[in-house]
C-alpha cells in the first residue's frame, strides 16, 4: 500500500530533522573547512537520512503520461526546495509546467543552473521482481551472485557500499535531486554558503522528450539565464569513479520503405514473379555499410577531426573492452574508431527495426505488400540533422530507387519498379563543451580537490538527452555531472541505485557546492 502525500510530506520532513542532528551537527555550527576528510566524514554521516529521504521521494509515483502523479512530484519538490531557502515557481507550458527553484546569495555574481528531471519511465509490475515498484527495496547480492531482499533495519548497523535500493526512478533521476539537496543540507549545517547563486530546473516531461521545456524556452529564457549549466542526469562510468561528461552526440532518424504487390500475394503462386519488398530493401540496407560497420554514404564522416589532445583524453578513460565486450557477448567491436571512446566521436547510422509480413506461428507463405526499416542516426556536434538525412535519401537515389515523401499512387508504383517512401527529420543536435575552458577547469578542479584524483572526463557520450535544445537556445556552457551507477538499470524494470554512487554522488554535489568559480 502507498503512502499518502500527506504521509509521505511528513516522513521527508522527519527525514531533515535527522540529518540536522545527525551526528552533532545543526544549523548553527560555525563555519567549518570542508577539507577532504572532513567531507567524508559528513557524507557518511548524512547516508542515512539520505537513503530515507530518496526512499519516501522513490514512493511518490511519477509516471510521465500521469499528470496528477507528476503534480504530486512538483508538490514535493516545492516543500523541499523552500525549506532549503529557494523561491519556488512553476512556469506554464503548453502541457506540464515546468519547476524552478533560485537562490540568491547576496554578494554573489555567478549563477548556475542545474538540470534534472521529475518524471520516470512507465511501469509494468509484473516484470519487478518486488510487489510495488514505488516501494524501495533493499538488496545485498549473494555469494551466487543473485540479489536477496535484506531488512531495513540493516542500515542501523551497517551501511555497504554495493548494496542497492530497487525502485522505479532511484537512479533516473530522482536520486541526483536527493544528493543535491542533502549536501545542501552538509553545506548550510557546516555554517557556509555556495561561493554563487543557484537555480536549479526540474523537467517535468523529460522522458517524453521534454515538450513543454522546449516550446516555452524563449518565453522563459530570462528566468533560466546563468553562466553554467550543470546536467545532472545519466550514469557515470563503469568504473564508479567522479565522471564529467562534456558532451553528448544528438539523435536524428529516417524510415524508408520498399514496395512489391499491393497486397500480400501467395508465394506459391507468385514466387518467381511478384518482386518481394524484403529482399530489395535487404539490399538497400546492406549496401549502407561494409563488413567492418564502417557507414559507406558519401559524406557520412566528414567533418570529424581528432587531434593529439582529443586522442589524449580518450586514451585516458579507463574502459575495459574486453569486459564490455563480454558484458554484450560480441567477438569483436565495429571499426570506425580504434577504441570505445574514439567510435562515440563519431556519427552512427543503426537501424531501429526492420518489418515485413510476420514471423513466428502466425507466419504464412507469402510474398508482403511492402517492407520497412528504421534507423537512427546518432550525431556528434560536426554533423548537421538535416544534412545527414539528406545524404541518406541522396544514396538510396544513387542506388536507382525513386524516392518519394508520399505513399506512392497506383501510378507511381506501375511506372517505377523501384521505389521507396522516405520519411526523415533532423531530430535534436548533438553539443560537447571543451575540457579546457573556463567550465571544464572548474568543475574538474572542484572534484579533483575532493576526491584527490583527477575524474573521469569523457569527451562526449553516446546518447542523447532531450536538454540539448535547451542548451543550444540559452548558449550556455553546459555539462553533464552523471551520479548513478552505470548498471543501474534505467527504463527497464528493476532500476536500482547503487549505495556507493549515493554516497559519492552527495560528496561530488558538495565539492561543486563549495567550489568558487574563478575562471
Amino acid at each position: 500500500m502507498r503512502l499518502s502525500s500527506t504521509l509521505l510530506r511528513l516522513a521527508f520532513i522527519s527525514c531533515l530533522i535527522i540529518t540536522f542532528s545527525f551526528g552533532g551537527l545543526s544549523t548553527d555550527t560555525q563555519a567549518q573547512e570542508l577539507t577532504p576528510a572532513k567531507i567524508e566524514s559528513l557524507t557518511s554521516g548524512y547516508l542515512r537520512p539520505a537513503i530515507e529521504a530518496l526512499r519516501s521521494f522513490v514512493a511518490i509515483p511519477n509516471d510521465a503520461v500521469s499528470e496528477p502523479d507528476i503534480q504530486k512530484n512538483i508538490d514535493w519538490a516545492e516543500e523541499a526546495f523552500q525549506g532549503r531557502g529557494f523561491e519556488t515557481s512553476m512556469l506554464e507550458t503548453p502541457s506540464l509546467p515546468i519547476f524552478l527553484a533560485e537562490r540568491i546569495i547576496p554578494g554573489n555574481t555567478q549563477t548556475v543552473l542545474f538540470y534534472f528531471h521529475l518524471d520516470g519511465q512507465p511501469i509494468k509490475p509484473a516484470e519487478w521482481q518486488q510487489p510495488d515498484p514505488y516501494q524501495v527495496v533493499l538488496r545485498a547480492i549473494s555469494e551466487q551472485g543473485e540479489y536477496q531482499n535484506l531488512d531495513w533495519k540493516t542500515l542501523q548497523t551497517e551501511i555497504d557500499d554495493e548494496w542497492r535500493l530497487f525502485g522505479r526512478s532511484a537512479a533516473d533521476d530522482k536520486a541526483p535531486i536527493i544528493m543535491l539537496l542533502t549536501a545542501m543540507d552538509i553545506l548550510q549545517a557546516s555554517g557556509e554558503n555556495p561561493p554563487y547563486n543557484i537555480k536549479v530546473m526540474l523537467d517535468t516531461e523529460e522522458e517524453k522528450g521534454s515538450s513543454g521545456l522546449k516550446a516555452s524556452i524563449d518565453e522563459y529564457k530570462e528566468r533560466f539565464q546563468a553562466d553554467y549549466m550543470i546536467v545532472m542526469d545519466g550514469p557515470m562510468h563503469s568504473s564508479n569513479r567522479p565522471t564529467l561528461t562534456f558532451g553528448c552526440r544528438g539523435g536524428s532518424g529516417v524510415t524508408i520503405t520498399t514496395y512489391g504487390p499491393v497486397t500480400p500475394q501467395h508465394s506459391g503462386h507468385f514466387g518467381n514473379y511478384a518482386p518481394n519488398p524484403a529482399f530489395r530493401l535487404a539490399r538497400l540496407v546492406a549496401s549502407m555499410k561494409d563488413a567492418g560497420g564502417r557507414v559507406l554514404i558519401p559524406g557520412f564522416y566528414d567533418g570529424i577531426t581528432l587531434d593529439a589532445e582529443a586522442r589524449a583524453i580518450m586514451d585516458a578513460v579507463p574502459d575495459d573492452e574486453a569486459a564490455i565486450n563480454d558484458r554484450l557477448q560480441i567477438a569483436e567491436a565495429e571499426n570506425v574508431g580504434n577504441s570505445y571512446q574514439e567510435a562515440l566521436q563519431f556519427p552512427s547510422l543503426n537501424i531501429r527495426g526492420m518489418q515485413a509480413a510476420v514471423v513466428g506461428q502466425k507466419s504464412g507463405t507469402i510474398i508482403p505488400e511492402k517492407a520497412v526499416a528504421t534507423f537512427d542516426i546518432r550525431l556528434v556536434p560536426e554533423t548537421d540533422g538535416d544534412r545527414m538525412v539528406s545524404l541518406v535519401r541522396t544514396f538510396i537515389e544513387d542506388q536507382g530507387y525513386t524516392v518519394v515523401d508520399h505513399e506512392p499512387t497506383k501510378e507511381e508504383r506501375l511506372k517505377y519498379n523501384e521505389l521507396v517512401y522516405f520519411q526523415g527529420g533532423a531530430g535534436s543536435p548533438a553539443f560537447r563543451t571543451g575540457i579546457d575552458t573556463p567550465m571544464g577547469r572548474w568543475l574538474r578542479e572542484a572534484l579533483t580537490e575532493s576526491y584527490e584524483e583527477e575524474p573521469v572526463m569523457i569527451r562526449i557520450m553516446g546518447g542523447t538527452v532531450p536538454v540539448v535544445p535547451i542548451i543550444k537556445a540559452l548558449d550556455v556552457p553546459a555539462i553533464i555531472v552523471p551520479l548513478v551507477n552505470q548498471d543501474n538499470n534505467q527504463h527497464s524494470p528493476n532500476e536500482n541505485l547503487r549505495i556507493g554512487n549515493l554516497r559519492n554522488g552527495i560528496k561530488t554535489c558538495l565539492a561543486i557546492l563549495k567550489a568558487p568559480i574563478e575562471y
